[in-house]
């Protein structure tokens, strides 16, 4: 069975619980020339608009894309309270419909493997300026031995037999290879470690709203699995505030001449 998850049935916490990316990655983004002020980004995949905040935020004009309209809602409204203005369009990453040579950046955060990769990396190098950058970014949690990570992956595997993505790193080279098929050039990555804290309310709402829960599962089966995981902190994790250990990945390439 292959999962087709809903990002936008995760839509509320999603937006509550989902940690952005930190400021951190913008910072070692600058050396690459990516975050200036001024700056026309394009954000694929946007869901709730973390990354493409950040952009904006650093005085970038962004625009963020996405097939999921409840999800972009929660953008706006997260935009309103920061008093951001970012456009949105409801589009798949591999047509977004923008005109060529529109952005000086585009930017994939925490999605591009849900894409169509080769048609995607073409559609970035359409879109693109010439010397234009692409940066796709990841900010995964990290299952150690014995900690609250490994334990919630053993709990969502038991409850969804078709989520595979247990046991990751939070490096993913796969992406370097489908920019260097597509000829994007000068291609590099970096990767770094943070701990996120979180409450039990803030890790279960975290893990409502992954694919391999919220997204993918019926109503039903999410409240099973949130009690299931509300049981397993209080047993096993019974202090409050959990330092939850996660992985910052990014690749920074040029548009293909």
């Amino acid at each position: 069975m292959t999962m087709q998850p809903d990002f936008g049935a995760t839509a509320l916490d999603y937006a509550m619980h989902r940690a952005g990316f930190p400021d951190s990655l913008f910072e070692r983004l600058k050396p690459f020339g990516v975050s200036k002020a001024g700056q026309s980004v394009v954000d694929l995949g946007t869901g709730t608009g973390t990354l493409a905040r950040g952009f904006a935020r650093r005085g970038c004009r962004v625009v963020g894309v996405d097939i999921a309209d409840r999800l972009l809602g929660q953008a706006r409204a997260l935009d309103g309270a920061e008093g951001l203005e970012i456009e949105y369009r409801i589009a798949r990453a591999e047509r977004t419909g923008l005109p060529e040579r529109c952005a000086e950046v585009v930017s994939a955060g925490q999605c591009w493997h849900w894409f169509d990769r080769a048609a995607v990396a073409a559609e970035v190098a359409r879109i693109l300026v010439p010397r234009g950058s692409v940066v796709i970014a990841y900010f995964d949690w990290l299952p150690l031995p014995g900690n609250v990570v490994e334990a919630t992956e053993s709990l969502i595997a038991r409850h969804n037999a078709a989520w595979k993505f247990a046991g990751g790193i939070g490096v993913h080279p796969r992406c370097l290879r489908d920019l260097g098929e597509a000829g994007f050039r000068e291609i590099e990555s970096f990767s770094y470690d943070v701990a996120i804290p979180y409450t039990h309310e803030g890790w279960r709402g975290r893990i409502r709203a992954s694919a391999g829960v919220g997204a993918s599962l019926p109503e039903e089966a999410v409240g099973d699995f949130d009690r299931d995981l509300s049981a397993l902190l209080a047993a096993r994790f019974p202090q409050r505030n959990l330092e939850i250990p996660h992985r910052v990945f990014a690749v920074v390439a040029r548009a293909p001449e």
